[in-house]
C-alpha cells in the first residue's frame, strides 16, 4: 500500500533510535541530514503520530517511535536473513570473532547461535582486538572501548547496545543498606569493560564502601562467590551464569557501558543484520546518547 513504510523508512527510524540523533543516523545511512529529516517528517505525517522528540541534544523516540523501531528491527532482520542464508550457504570457513575474556562466555555462544555455525574465537583486550579487525585477522570483535579510542580507517563501528553495572552477590551476603552510606563496612570489588572503573570506585567510596579495583572481572565474581564480598560488574558478563543462590542488585546510581561490534569496512552481513538478536542474547538495551 502507498501509505505503508518503505524499507528505507524502517532503516531510518531504527538508525535514529539507536543513534539518538538524526544527523548521526544520516551519516550512518550515507544520506544528508536534510533528506533524513524530510523523510522522517513525511513518515510522521502519514502515520499521524510523532515518532521522535527533537531538541538541541538529539532525538528521543516517543512510545510510538519505540514500537516502530522494535518492529523495524524485527522486519529488517527477516529481510536481511535472505542474504545471511545465501552467505552461509556459500561460506566454508568459520568466522573469526574476538572479544575480551570476561565477556567471552556470553559472546561466543551467542554469536554461534546467531550464525548457526561454529566460530574461531580470539580473546584479547579492546585495542588489540580493534587492531586485529583492521588488519584482517578478525572478521569482527565485540568491545567496550570503541568510542574511547581513535579507530583505524579500515574498521567500522556498529552500535550494539548498552550494558549496565550491577552488584553481584550471594543471597547470603548482605546487600545495600540504608542512609547516606549504604555500603558502610562492605567490601566491594569493581570490574568494568571500559575506563570507568576508577570513577565508579570513587562514587562507591563516597557511599561508605571499602572499594578495590579487581584484577579481572572473573576475579571479582570469584571473590564474591568464595569470600562473600560484593562485586560490581557488567550485567552481560553474568547474563547466563548466575545460580539460584546468586543475585544481581542495581547500583544506587546509573552507570552504563556502551558495547560495539567492530568489523572491517566489508562486514559480514549476517553479523550486522543480526545485531538485534545478539543484543538481546547479551541482555543489552538500545544505546542512548
Amino acid at each position: 500500500m502507498a501509505n505503508d513504510p518503505s524499507v528505507d523508512d524502517l532503516r531510518l527510524v531504527l538508525a535514529i533510535a539507536e543513534e539518538a540523533s538524526i544527523g548521526a543516523a544520516a551519516r550512518r545511512l550515507h544520506v544528508s541530514q536534510p533528506s533524513a529529516s524530510a523523510r522522517l517528517s513525511t513518515l510522521e505525517r502519514r502515520l499521524g503520530l510523532p515518532l521522535f522528540t527533537r531538541d538541541t541534544t538529539g532525538a528521543r523516540p516517543t512510545p510510538a517511535g519505540q514500537e516502530v523501531a522494535r518492529q523495524a528491527e524485527h522486519l529488517l532482520g527477516h529481510l536481511d536473513g535472505i542474504y545471511r542464508a545465501a552467505h552461509a550457504a556459500s561460506r566454508e570457513k568459520p568466522l573469526r570473532i574476538g572479544t575480551f575474556a570476561s565477556l567471552a562466555p556470553s559472546v561466543f555462544p551467542s554469536v554461534e547461535q546467531l550464525l548457526r555455525q561454529p566460530v574461531l574465537p580470539t580473546v584479547s583486550h579492546g585495542p588489540e582486538l580493534v587492531h586485529l579487525v583492521s588488519e584482517g585477522s578478525l572478521d569482527a570483535a565485540v568491545v567496550g572501548i570503541a568510542e574511547q579510542m581513535t579507530l583505524p580507517r579500515q574498521a567500522r563501528v556498529h552500535p550494539l547496545g548498552e550494558d549496565v553495572l550491577e552488584v553481584f552477590r550471594r543471597r547470603s551476603t548482605p546487600g545495600r543498606g540504608r542512609g547516606r552510606t549504604p555500603y558502610a563496612g562492605r567490601r566491594v570489588l569493581v570490574a568494568t569493560y571500559d575506563s570507568t572503573g576508577p570513577d565508579v570506585a570513587a562514587r562507591l567510596a563516597r557511599l561508605g564502601a571499602e572499594v578495590e579495583l579487581a584484577a579481572t572481572l572473573p576475579t571479582a565474581v570469584a571473590m564474591a562467590r568464595r569470600v562473600g564480598c560484593l562485586a560490581v560488574v557488567p550485567r552481560s558478563a553474568l547474563a547466563h551464569q548466575t545460580t539460584e543462590d546468586e543475585v544481581l542488585d542495581p547500583l544506587p546510581f546509573r552507570q552504563r557501558i556502551r558495547l560495539s561490534l567492530v568489523t572491517p569496512r566489508a562486514a559480514d552481513p549476517r553479523l550486522v543484520a543480526g545485531r538485534g538478536e545478539l543484543r538481546r542474547a547479551l541482555h543489552l538495551t538500545i544505546a542512548r546518547r
